[in-house]
């Protein structure tokens, strides 16, 4: 597949393995809009390198836990691109404990990014995608979604979910000319990452 003028959305795309993404992306001739929620300079910074590759940018604050933001993000970024062909999923959260210690509002917080996140922007692709008759869809997913980890089943517990909403996707979405896959990093040396304990990586 090449990726010269396609349109791409990544989001969670301001720093870390989205970014990389993004960068990617346009250096494979995508013009690209990513989301970012709050901090606005990491988001500027990736769009300038974006720019630097000739390619267009568009940066999008926004909470990938809302349903509405997520319809939002897509209408935007299919607008000011001229369409959308490649939604990348990747916005992710941690917040560890154990289970036994671990609160609602973490539990909610990570899941709610992780894999709502990845449903709220699908499902406003989808039916872009289902009606231009192809569409490429990639989310992105952890090892620790099918192992498990210890001090994380908010985290795995999302990821597994993402595998498993990848499956059910494809088998949707597949008969219309759209692909749906996942892939399931390791660890990864990012900003996230490096707030986890050495001896857990």
């Amino acid at each position: 597949m090449s990726l010269a003028g396609r349109k791409a959305l990544v989001t969670g795309a301001s720093l870390g393995i989205g970014r990389a993404i993004g960068l990617e992306l346009a250096a494979q001739g995508a013009d690209v809009a990513f989301t970012f929620q709050g901090d606005a300079a990491p988001a500027e910074s990736a769009a300038a390198a974006i720019r630097g590759l000739g390619r267009r940018a568009v940066p999008l604050d926004s909470d990938a836990r809302s349903f509405t933001a997520a319809a939002e993000a897509v209408e935007r970024a299919a607008g000011e691109l001229g369409g959308l062909d490649v939604l990348v999923n990747n916005a992710g959260v941690a917040s560890d404990a154990v289970l036994w210690k671990m609160t609602e509002e973490q539990w909610d917080r990570v899941v709610g990014v992780n894999l709502k996140g990845c449903f709220n922007h699908l499902r406003a692709a989808a039916p872009r995608f289902k009606e231009s008759g192809r569409g490429w869809v990639v989310n992105i997913a952890s090892i620790n979604g099918l192992r498990g980890k210890f001090g994380q089943s908010n985290y795995c517990a999302s990821k597994a979910g993402v595998i498993g909403l990848t499956k059910a996707a494809a088998r949707e979405l597949g008969p219309y000319g759209v692909n749906v896959n996942c892939v399931a990093p390791g660890m990864i040396e990012t900003g996230m990452s490096a707030a986890v304990p050495e001896e857990f990586k």
